[in-house]
């Protein structure tokens, strides 16, 4: 990894390490509010951290669209959305602006930062991310929308729908598979028969590309490439990075029953993509030991502070919950 040959500014590099850093701690302090019983569910982004800091910084975050799948913590803070209200909606508060928590945690959504709501059955938002960049082509609209999903949630049928409508319409969508070679429990071997799940994007017409996820630089520069495509109407492209999910699946999920944990422990070490993007900065002179030590200080200030006023923050009262089932004047009170 060569952060100067990459052209990008200081400034960029510094934001992409701050966001990263971030969504790591972040990820660590749910993980604990989880196991101390404040904290019902978390989906852990642990380990996705370059591929998703790399790709989410390659887009224009004041207009694209993001359409991402459960695990994308890096995304949404790069999209804007802030360690409070990530805090809200996992606390479960009635001031989370992505569903006044009616979602479950990690079932992103912020209508502010044009982040649609997921949903739990996987893949469904790459149909949606494809109609989304119809109605901007139609529109004349020059906006990207950003789409992905973990390598097990690629076999399912919207998933090729979503990619076989964007292809013959020539839509703008940067598709995305983040490829940890476990759908849920369950290796590639009984997965998919592809050398690559990018080669998939050959059966569409369009291009395809496998990235190593840890390298920060080589995802944002692939991802700048479909960017730049769809930007110049020649139509969507498919991602895959390739990295390690460094947890269970989720919260209520012990890896420890189906998983070699050497592997894993290897990869902790050897591989971490903080880690590596960290040692790039220091080595190229782009920050002290000092400034990371203190940017982690204002990081944890920052997950401390939203993590007291989540938790003090009130519960939506139950009559609530029968809101928003039929259409109403008005939605969310807060956007």
């Amino acid at each position: 990894m060569e952060l100067k040959k990459s052209g990008l500014e200081k400034t960029l590099l510094i934001k992409m390490y701050r966001t990263m850093k971030t969504s790591r701690l972040l990820d660590e302090r749910l993980n604990l509010l989880n196991r101390a019983g404040k904290v019902g569910f978390n989906i852990s982004g642990m380990g996705h951290e370059g591929a998703e800091i790399g790709c989410a910084y390659a887009f224009d975050l004041e207009r694209d669209y993001a359409l991402p799948y459960y695990r994308d913590l890096g995304i949404m803070l790069a999209w804007g959305v802030s360690v409070r209200d990530i805090m809200l909606g996992s606390f479960g508060k009635a001031e989370d602006p992505g569903s006044g928590s009616r979602q479950m945690p990690c079932h992103w959504g912020n209508k502010e930062h044009r982040i649609p709501t997921g949903s739990s059955p996987v893949s469904t938002q790459y149909p949606h991310a494809a109609g989304i960049a119809y109605g901007a082509k139609l529109a004349k609209d020059p906006l990207v929308v950003y789409c992905s999903t973990g390598d097990g949630a690629s076999n399912q049928g919207d998933f090729h729908e979503g990619l076989n409508f964007a292809a013959v319409h020539k839509l703008p969508v940067v598709y995305v598979i983040y490829n940890n070679r476990l759908a849920i429990s369950v290796g590639p071997e009984l997965q998919y028969a592809a050398a690559k799940l990018s080669d998939r994007a050959v059966g569409y017409g369009m291009p395809g590309e496998t990235i190593d996820g840890n390298d920060v630089i080589a995802v944002y520069q692939a991802t700048e490439r479909a960017v730049q495509r769809a930007k110049a109407g020649e139509g969507p492209t498919l991602l895959e990075f390739e990295v390690v999910r460094y947890t269970s699946h989720s919260t209520d999920d012990d890896d420890k029953v189906y998983r070699d944990q050497e592997p894993l422990e290897e990869a902790k070490a050897h591989r971490d993509p903080v880690a590596l993007y960290e040692q790039a900065l220091l080595a190229e002179g782009y920050l002290t030991s000092e400034e990371m030590t203190a940017i982690s200080k204002e990081i944890k200030d920052v997950i401390n502070a939203a993590t007291e006023y989540a938790d003090q923050a009130p519960m939506a009262a139950p009559e609530e919950a029968l809101r928003y089932v039929y259409d109403e004047q008005g939605g969310l009170t807060n956007g």
